[in-house]
């Protein structure tokens, strides 16, 4: 990253602190994964020290609903975190709002508007929204403390520490909140425990007890992970490439294994345990509990710990259920559910782990309606994949809507919809990868 970038991004910065600082109170509005919770923890910490009163609700989605909400409950100012951006016709009727947003933006706003996308860096990949929320909180004051959280949303997203991450990080190293070094970038616990209760890595034998217990048993490891020898953890680590080279997850080894961070702040100080407990905060209608870990609530934590945990036992069920459930089309692969828990991580881990070769697509029937998310690989948006823009247009296509990242995305549509979506996202997603369609 340029110093020009940074210069304009400080910028940016600077006209939205200043605009929240000339409120006594503010309405804050942020989605209900890792970075939008990360976010929202961001800007509670600020605003608490600036003393200006907020009210903060997190959605599953930045839709009608929500903006009739905000209309009905707010006269003040409102802060709208990981979202906005993408839907500029809905956001336009906020005329208080204050966006902080990553995602690509679809028209131009009016109000005031931090987004890296407008000074052309792409914040699918280089800054997330709790990013974004941290370089405008070190505006409004002395906050810069709070680099560890605004990393854990960065680490939610799967961003790399590049670009603007990486100044944060610089900037988290500098003032003693994180600490790094290298290992594997998992939760606290000992080996049996990661491999029962995370889907980051994702084995065979993840969440089964017996071949957890033959494989630890055969590399003689005991202990947690944090106080393992470096002969054990180089060996521990070469298992767990072994298997994900295995079963093809080539790339997940690069992402298991390296710089680990440590956040000497926070009362979760692993930041993958962080991420997993702002996930499941988020997917289990528990954000209070979240932001309050955010806010440094060390009574807590434990629960939160506990919460993820149970989180997670869940999500490895929904997906070994969901394996033999994959459907595919010539450009795509599917999978229905009914009222699941955790789709977008559920799409997100079998990409990773399982299928890499296409994207993703889980469609979660809740209620009245279909909720949508969609994962891509790197390497597949290298190809041409756009998620947002294949979102939004099938979605619209038969009533809905969508956005979000080349990356990663999600829609809802009505009920009875389905397969007509599955058959538009199919094609475009073929025209977008040239001819496969």
């Amino acid at each position: 990253m340029t110093d020009g970038k940074l210069a304009e991004l400080e910028a940016m910065s600077k006209k939205a602190a200043s605009a929240i600082n000339e409120h006594n109170f503010v309405r804050l509005i942020s989605h209900n994964d890792a970075d939008g919770l990360s976010a929202a923890g961001v800007m509670c910490n600020a605003l608490h020290r600036q003393q200006i009163l907020f009210h903060t609700t997190i959605v599953s989605q930045f839709d009608k609903s929500t903006v009739d909400l905000i209309e009905k409950t707010s006269q003040e100012a409102v802060i709208l975190c990981d979202m906005g951006s993408g839907q500029a016709e809905l956001t336009s009727r906020i005329k208080n709002a204050i966006v902080i947003d990553h995602h690509k933006p679809t028209g131009e706003l009016e109000q005031v508007h931090f987004n890296p996308h407008l000074v052309g860096i792409d914040g699918s990949s280089e800054l997330c929204a709790s990013c974004g929320a941290y370089m405008v909180a070190r505006q409004m004051g002395d906050n810069t403390d709070l680099a560890g959280i605004a990393l854990a949303g960065a680490i939610g997203d799967k961003q790399a520490m590049k670009g603007l991450n990486k100044f944060i990080l610089d900037e988290g190293i500098e003032n003693k909140s994180v600490t790094v070094k290298k290992g594997l970038r998992v939760g606290d616990g000992t080996v049996s425990e990661l491999l029962e209760y995370n889907t980051d890595p994702y084995l065979d034998i993840t969440g089964n007890k017996e071949k957890i217990k033959a494989f630890v048993e055969a590399l003689g490891i005991k202990g947690k992970i944090k106080d393992l020898s470096e002969e054990d953890l180089i060996r521990l680590s070469s298992a767990l490439a072994l298997k994900l080279a295995k079963q093809g997850s080539i790339a997940a080894i690069e992402s298991l294994i390296g710089d680990t961070y440590t956040l000497n702040n926070e009362v979760v100080p692993n930041i993958y345990d962080l991420v997993n407990i702002l996930n499941a905060c988020g997917k289990i209608d528990k954000p209070g509990l979240g932001i309050s870990v955010c806010m440094r609530d060390a009574s807590v934590a434990d629960e939160a710990l506990a919460l993820a945990r149970e989180h997670q036992v869940t999500l490895i069920g929904i997906l070994k259920a969901a394996e033999s459930k994959i459907q595919s089309k010539l450009n795509i692969r599917y999978l229905i559910l009914d009222d699941a828990k955790g789709t977008g991580i559920i799409a997100g881990t079998m990409t990773r782990y399982l299928y890499s070769d296409k994207p993703l697509i889980t469609l979660n029937e809740v209620e009245d309606k279909i909720k949508i998310s969609a994962r891509g690989t790197r390497k597949l948006v290298e190809k041409g994949l756009d998620l947002a823009s294949a979102m939004r247009e099938a979605s619209g296509d038969v009533g809905g809507m969508g956005g979000g990242h080349d990356i990663a995305s999600g829609a809802t549509i009505p009920k009875g919809t389905a397969m007509m979506f599955i058959d538009k996202v199919d094609s475009i997603i073929g025209k977008q990868l040239k001819g496969r369609g």
